[in-house]
């Protein structure tokens, strides 16, 4: 599971557990594909997490692993991203 939706109403997007993985950040549409404006911490299992608020709708997203943009294996869907490649996709 890569989405932990809670009462609330925030998500957490969570990226697998990867020993080699030192820094993991969330970029999307909703952070302007910002590399580097939310990263994610490391939580006792080895997975990293980020907790947002967001308005309903649809975004899509990719994590920044060690650098490289990587889509999420867990996603709800995927977008054409216009680049060859493809976003995660999450509804909220």
């Amino acid at each position: 599971m890569s989405i932990i939706r809670n009462k609330t109403g925030e998500i957490t997007f969570v990226y697998p557990a990867c020993p080699g993985a030192r820094k993991v950040f969330l970029a999307g549409d909703f952070n302007e594909w910002a590399p580097a404006a939310r990263r994610m911490v490391r939580v006792k299992d080895g997975s990293f997490r980020a907790r947002m608020r967001l308005a309903p709708g649809r975004y899509e997203y990719k994590f920044v692993v060690d650098g490289k943009w990587t889509a999420d294996p867990g996603a709800e869907g995927l977008a054409p991203n216009g680049f060859g490649g493809y976003n995660s996709v999450v509804q909220v």
